[in-house]
């Protein structure tokens, strides 16, 4: 007789257990889900952005590894030093915002890679690329930098390396490495 209230007890726990424990996990499953709702809507808004600053930060980038004459075929540009005019970019108020918008909204890997990127343009000073060494370097710096905006824009399995990230703008791309 003991046993059978001892089940009557167990039995009666069950019943008031299972669906407090069925609110409960429902509880977690619905927050765990909500919380993956709102990374994904805020991914999505910063994509747009990414974008726009990427696009911003690579522009003198772009013009200083144009060849001349591609630069000369605008209109536009004809008379004016690509090379000039992609430094004053760099130096302008404007640039410098968009490198503070990068540095917040960039993730880790694209900030890290555009530091070191930077900070080379700023140890080198007026020597920048006057060497083949140089010029290596900063563009493999660039490589790595462009690799890491790729894989923040959803491809992080990328199988290319950094060098094949300059390979599509570059004539002799593969005799740097």
């Amino acid at each position: 007789m003991d046993e059978k209230h001892w089940l009557d007890y167990l039995t009666g726990i069950g019943s008031i257990a299972t669906p407090v424990l069925v609110l409960a996990l429902t509880a977690v499953g619905w927050r765990l889900r909500r919380k993956l709702e709102r990374r994904i809507e805020l991914e999505d808004k910063l994509r747009d952005d990414r974008i726009n600053i990427y696009n911003q930060i690579l522009e003198p980038f772009i013009m200083l590894l144009m060849t001349d004459a591609a630069w000369q075929y605008d209109k536009q540009n004809k008379g004016k030093n690509k090379n000039d005019i992609a430094v004053s970019k760099m130096l302008s108020f404007e640039y410098r915002k968009q490198g503070f918008k990068l540095s917040l909204i960039g993730s880790d890997q694209v900030v890290i890679a555009y530091n070191d990127l930077m900070q080379y343009f700023y140890t080198q000073g007026d020597s920048l690329g006057n060497s083949e060494e140089s010029l290596k370097i900063i563009m493999s710096l660039l490589g790595k930098f462009l690799l890491q905006i790729r894989r923040s824009m959803g491809n992080d399995m990328t199988q290319l390396n950094h060098w094949q990230m300059l390979e599509w703008f570059m004539v002799d791309a593969r005799k740097w490495h």
